[in-house]
């Protein structure tokens, strides 16, 4: 287990508090459930994690990877929100018991079936996670990275629509400057990318890093790279196209459990607002010049000369 220090509090919203544990900010209910994940998880070799930064791209990437991996249950997605099909760590694995879905239960407890891929999602950073992801012999690992300025629109968006925006909206201007801060839950972002990044170039074996522009760019050809990655290829096109037709934004949003106004038991949030706009460059709406321009100087700093990734400008 990574020793974990906690340190500070700060305001991200109004008077809401984000706690800080080893750099990154969470909030509050969410550390003692990130304390079981890293005390308590044992990957299996025939597990798949699919890591994220809130706001990535991680629905759709739920809807794919669980269709590549259970192509009979295609129409699990008709009945079901992706996020209850491929659960969080965190939040539903590894949350109260009372709010842990059945599914979440089920797939938890089939530790000793090793013909079973059990598919989970997070938000840790493999700064914090890495060491339990490694334990696994086999574990696999997808990351999804989406441009900084989309991530911060559609994290400003989600916000917005929780129950506590109600009272005080999150303001855009004071959301930039938090998300450049760092201090937004699961932040810093660009700290949070790097750390899959880097597990992703010294292992591309086990970990899998694709943008989110490259994956809406061309998705057939990227999801048979998923296949192959996932131990699941393709014999055939047409298996990828129903899979890309199935999982398209337009056919997703438009399921009835999707356009819900009900909040799952795991998050104050409703269903629908899992599914916005999904395009990319949508912040150009939103952003005036000026603050493109500034978040593009931080991305550059921080990804191009800092690191060598020239992503996300």
């Amino acid at each position: 287990m990574e020793n974990i220090n906690l340190s500070e509090e700060e305001k991200w919203w109004g008077d809401k508090h984000l706690h800080q544990i080893n750099g990154f900010w969470f909030m509050p209910f969410i550390i003692p459930r990130i304390h079981r994940v890293l005390a308590e998880f044992n990957p299996l070799p025939s597990d798949v994690i699919l890591g994220s930064f809130p706001k990535t791209g991680t629905t759709w990437l739920k809807s794919l990877i669980f269709s590549i991996i259970n192509r009979s249950s295609l129409d699990s997605l008709v009945k079901n929100n992706p996020h209850d099909l491929v659960p969080y760590l965190e939040v539903q694995v590894y949350g109260d018991h009372q709010e842990s879905s059945d599914s979440s239960t089920h797939v938890l407890s089939s530790e000793e079936d090793q013909d079973t891929t059990r598919i989970f999602s997070t938000h840790i950073p493999y700064q914090l996670l890495g060491k339990t992801l490694e334990s696994s012999s086999g574990c696999r690992v997808v990351y999804v990275v989406r441009n900084p300025k989309d991530t911060l629109n559609s994290l400003w968006h989600f916000a917005n629509k929780w129950k506590m925006a109600e009272e005080a909206p999150w303001e855009m201007e004071e959301a930039m400057e938090k998300f450049l801060r760092g201090t937004v839950p699961a932040g810093p972002y660009y700290e949070h990318v790097l750390g899959y990044r880097m597990a992703s170039l010294k292992n591309p074996s086990k970990v899998f890093f694709i943008s989110y522009e490259e994956l809406k760019d061309d998705t057939k050809t990227h999801v048979k790279r998923l296949g192959e990655f996932l131990g699941c290829p393709f014999e055939e096109d047409k298996e990828v196209e129903e899979i890309v037709k199935c999982c398209s934004f337009e056919v997703l949003r438009n399921h009835e459990v999707n356009k819900s106004e009900d909040c799952p038991a795991w998050f104050p949030t409703p269903y629908n607002s899992f599914f916005r706009q999904a395009k990319v460059d949508d912040h150009r709406n939103y952003f005036s010049d000026e603050a493109i321009k500034r978040i593009d100087a931080f991305t550059e700093e921080k990804f191009h000369k800092s690191a060598g990734f020239v992503y996300g400008i």
